[in-house]
């Protein structure tokens, strides 16, 4: 047994470096380890490349073509463009009619490799809901409702690609990007948005009321011919006659 692990670990690196240095310094690279196959040392161990550049995009499922906006972004990059709307448009094809977020890495070598996340939640919740836009005023308007199913339907979909342990922490994440899109859930929280959906439309109703008086009265100041008195300026006057 040996007292010290870290010496055979030693002594075996600087074999390896020996055999390395054999077979591309004495034998020309070439491995003769059998009559019929010979290859090139170099062939044998994979260069690691450098990554140059990380793009994101999101792309319509099985739809990518050269065309704007993947040309757009990625032909400066230098990579096959064609190659990359084909490879993506294979790993996609299942899944169309989904927007899909797309992370290309591209090497110093010009070839690319890429990672297909989950769509976003925002596309999915608007798509569970039948809508096209989400409300503008956010929490203060409902613009659809979705079930509990529904959300957690959502939520197992993006599992993957949120930073949640349990199916109810992803349900909660998704709950949130609902509520902030004017979606409110039955059963969970409809009641709730909707008295703050009505408690906000009735504070936009008097601030309306109130901005109509302001207007009303600069209106009526401007059309008002007031003469204003100027104090002094009568006396300034008659002391310039005299």
């Amino acid at each position: 047994m040996l007292k010290n692990p870290l010496n055979f670990f030693e002594t075996c690196d600087i074999i390896l470096n020996a055999i390395i240095y054999f077979y591309i310094n004495v034998s020309g690279g070439e491995c003769g380890l059998a009559h019929t196959t010979k290859r090139k040392w170099k062939d044998v161990f994979f260069v690691a490349k450098e990554v140059v550049k990380r793009i994101k995009l999101q792309i319509p499922a099985g739809k990518a073509t050269p065309a704007p906006p993947v040309g757009t972004v990625l032909g400066p990059a230098g990579i096959n463009l064609g190659e990359f709307c084909t490879k993506f448009n294979d790993a996609s094809k299942d899944k169309m009619g989904d927007i899909l977020p797309v992370e290309i890495t591209i090497f110093d070598d010009r070839t690319f490799d890429f990672v297909l996340k989950t769509p976003p939640a925002a596309f999915l919740l608007k798509k569970v809901a039948g809508i096209q836009k989400a409300s503008k005023k956010g929490a203060n308007e409902i613009v659809a409702t979705i079930t509990k199913d529904q959300l957690r339907q959502i939520a197992e979909t993006k599992m993957p690609d949120l930073n949640a342990y349990t199916i109810e922490d992803a349900m909660k994440i998704i709950e949130g990007t609902a509520r902030n899109m004017g979606i409110a859930v039955k059963g969970l929280n409809d009641a709730e948005m909707a008295e703050h959906a009505a408690e906000a439309a009735e504070a936009e109703k008097e601030a309306a009321k109130r901005e109509a008086e302001l207007e009303a009265l600069e209106e009526e100041v401007k059309n008002d011919n007031v003469d204003v008195e100027v104090i002094g300026k009568e006396n300034t006057e008659n002391k310039e006659e005299e």
